[in-house]
């Protein structure tokens, strides 16, 4: 790399700067890539000791997942409310913070969508959806609020407060649906009454995939111009390297925190409003579905960009997709796909000892060799 750095091609100015900016960007590409597919060979290890095949699994995999245009749209679907619950990992994280619970304001944002249903049924269609999408966004907000005004104001560590909130959520959600909320006529499976079918959030035309996938989409779109290209994302961006000097700045780090968190989680209740709206029909127990969890995954591998959060929560997907293939053909348990999800969370955070300690990505070294 010293050698290409010092070649006569690339003293010009403008060349240099694009190595530079290649090289800087490519860092958050490869290593994540990297630790993807060690996560998938160490995987693929487990399988083989199982007795079953790898290459088999994958092919299946890929053919639940991509392999035919019902499969790409069962992924679609299952992507849309991964866009949302990786942005409530993502947005806290610009300001250093670990928030995981958006579990908990996925199912309570669901609830309350589920409640405002019932509470404005006949109202026009359009209001009635916006006004479910407030309610959940609202829960969620004050929820995930709730984490960062801990973390801000009480010192209480993130991870560990929205870990347990989102037990809490789980449990006021059950409580609600088996309770205050519960349709008498849900017997076997506890549930609010049915949304007004004017309510229904319906597919994209031609497609088999509700909009909240489109939701999810321009979620991320104005994520990422709110932290690149707003100076709320730059104040953020500070505060998240270091509060103290955000704080001699005069920044106000305390509505910074507790803003990002509430946004985060009103992107989660979101996408508790949107499973009610256009999946479910109502709110009941299958609102803990775990994409919250599965929302950690996708903002870390896609290092937190709103952007490359899109095709890495299509990725996710497509392996959730295909959980019930593998284990129909190979007769592998339903857990396999959270078992390859967890191995590779495991090598995502072992990688993030590996930034800056690769000279080919590190052009500050290349100046200095040369």
């Amino acid at each position: 790399m010293t050698d290409i750095a010092a070649s006569p091609v690339l003293r010009s100015p403008a060349a240099s700067a694009a190595l530079e900016w290649i090289a800087r960007r490519a860092e958050g590409f490869v290593i994540p890539v990297g630790a993807l597919i060690v996560g998938m060979a160490l995987f693929s290890m487990f399988i083989a000791l199982l007795g079953k095949s790898p290459l088999q699994l994958y092919d299946l995999m890929w053919r639940g997942g991509f392999g035919s245009w019902f499969s790409i749209q069962n992924t679609l679907s299952r992507a849309a409310p991964l866009l949302l619950a990786a942005l409530c990992v993502a947005l806290p994280a610009r300001l250093g913070l670990v928030v995981i619970g958006g579990e908990g304001a996925i199912v309570l944002g669901g609830v309350a969508a589920a409640a405002m249903a019932v509470a404005i049924s006949g109202a026009p269609s359009a209001v009635g959806i916006v006004l479910m999408a407030l309610a959940g966004m609202l829960a969620g907000g004050i929820w995930i609020g709730a984490v960062g005004a801990l973390r801000h104001y009480r010192a209480v560590n993130e991870t560990i407060s929205s870990l347990l909130m989102a037990y809490i959520a789980i449990a006021l959600m059950n409580h609600l649906v088996e309770g205050p909320l519960r349709d008498p006529a849900s017997l076997n499976k506890p549930s609010t009454p049915l949304i007004d079918p004017a309510f229904v959030v319906g597919p994209i035309p031609g497609m088999d995939v509700h909009w909240g996938l489109v939701v999810g989409i321009v979620a991320c779109v104005m994520s990422w111009v709110l932290i690149e290209k707003t100076r709320w994302g730059f104040a953020a961006r500070i505060a998240g390297g270091n509060v103290r000097a955000a704080q001699v700045q005069g920044l106000a780090v305390g509505p910074l925190i507790v803003g990002f968190c509430a946004l985060a989680g009103a992107f989660a209740g979101l996408a508790g409003m949107l499973e009610v709206a256009a999946v479910q029909g109502n709110a009941n127990g299958s609102l803990a579905a775990g994409y919250g969890y599965s929302g950690i995954l996708v903002a870390f591998l896609a290092r937190h960009n709103p952007l490359a959060i899109i095709p890495v929560a299509i990725l996710l997907g497509g392996i959730e997709a295909s959980g019930g293939l593998l284990q129909r053909r190979m007769d592998l348990p339903d857990a396999t796909v959270q078992v390859l999800q967890g191995m590779i969370f495991i090598v995502i955070l072992f990688s993030e000892t590996l930034y800056g300690r690769f000279r080919m990505f590190n052009p500050d070294l290349w100046k200095r060799d040369v």
